[in-house]
């Protein structure tokens, strides 16, 4: 099965791109709202987002669960909006792939089959496997579709991986990319160093996944020294929960930071590094680490609700909603950062985007 990356993809990958982590528009019933989750795709596309991720941790992991049996469905669905829409520019499409080898094939095959670029490769629940069995697993992966790899924070179901796993996932001629999101320092800088050190850093492209650091992680140029040679590697773009909400204000963001960097703007940066701090308070209110970021996903769906993209904050899991407290934060990050609300975009277009006529 051929499972190369496309060319005009993986150059656009390499340039840098805002992609979602595509929620799961529910009803008050808990079952899949098909109009409004066709409409968040629409959304992700009219804002000016470089892809979309989807059947990943934002999606909820309860789809794959047999009483449910979501995942083939929003997976059709996304890619259905995707072909209809035509789009005149790159537009990667990543499913998220899980589970032990056996249904991380299965998964990869489906999501190839429908016309997925890349699977974003999740090492959730493997915890008891060695770095070892976990390359094999992803070089088996990357033998049927091209890999986003993926480093998850302990705390919402990730591990802790060496900076020799890198290295030789690196290696891996399918791994094209690989979101960093430890929410750690050192952890970030071991993967940039591994990549750098590989024999196709200019091949792979990272991505921030980092949602407690984002415009920094974008700001850093990471000068690493190999063989007596500088390798300077960058945090291109993100792949991230955070940008399912105001994503038209990503994508300016991300445009802008390109900008600042091609022109070496010490005042904006300066700037930047300031609108960091508001957009990590704004990620608080939403992420919930007060409270293990148990209620992210909630935080999600109430911001998208507020907008009118979904009818209620509903999640597959009937216990899982904003922790206490939550709600008053969101309300208060509103109040405080209006700039960084695309409410005036999605009011325009809503109606459009949910009905369901031909919008394209």
């Amino acid at each position: 099965m051929e499972n190369r990356l496309k060319a005009i993809i993986h150059k656009a990958i390499l340039e840098g791109l805002v992609i979602p982590a595509h929620p799961l528009a529910l009803n008050a019933m808990r079952e899949l709202d098909e109009e409004r989750q066709r409409g968040l795709t629409r959304y992700y596309m009219a804002a000016g987002a470089g892809g979309v991720a989807v059947g990943v941790h934002t999606t909820q992991f309860e789809i794959r669960d047999p009483k449910y049996n979501l995942n083939k469905k929003v997976l059709e669905l996304a890619i259905d909006e995707v072909r209809k829409a035509k789009l005149a520019r790159p537009f990667v499409t990543i499913a998220g792939i899980c589970g032990d080898t056996f249904q991380a094939l299965e998964e990869a095959r489906f999501a190839k089959e429908l016309g997925y670029d890349m699977g974003l490769v999740s090492m959730g629940g493997l915890s008891d496997w060695s770095e070892t069995d976990l390359i094999d697993r992803l070089e088996a992966i990357s033998q049927i579709i091209p890999v986003f790899g993926f480093y998850l924070q302990p705390s919402v179901g990730g591990r802790i991986l060496s900076y020799k796993f890198w290295k030789t996932a690196a290696e891996i001629p399918g791994v094209m990319a690989i979101k960093i999101a430890p929410f750690n320092r050192y952890q970030t800088l071991d993967v940039v160093r591994a990549v750098a050190h590989s024999s196709r850093s200019d091949e792979i492209a990272l991505y921030t996944g980092n949602d407690d650091n984002i415009i920094v992680d974008l700001l850093t140029a990471y000068n690493i020294q190999v063989d007596g040679k500088t390798v300077k590697k960058r945090i291109v773009g993100g792949l991230l929960g955070h940008w399912a909400v105001w994503t038209k204000k990503a994508v300016d963001l991300l445009e802008e930071i390109k900008q600042v960097l091609g022109e070496e703007n010490s005042t904006r940066i300066s700037e930047l590094l300031s609108l960091n701090v508001e957009v990590t308070d704004v990620n608080a209110a939403l992420f919930d680490p007060a409270n293990g970021f148990s209620g992210c996903i909630p935080g999600i769906h109430e911001i998208l609700r507020r907008q009118g993209l979904l009818e209620g904050r509903w999640c597959l899991n009937p216990d899982e909603d904003l922790s206490p407290g939550q709600l008053r934060e969101i309300e208060r990050v509103y109040r405080e950062y209006p700039h960084l609300n695309d409410d005036d975009f999605v009011l325009q277009n809503r109606s459009k985007w949910l009905s369901n006529n031909n919008v394209y």
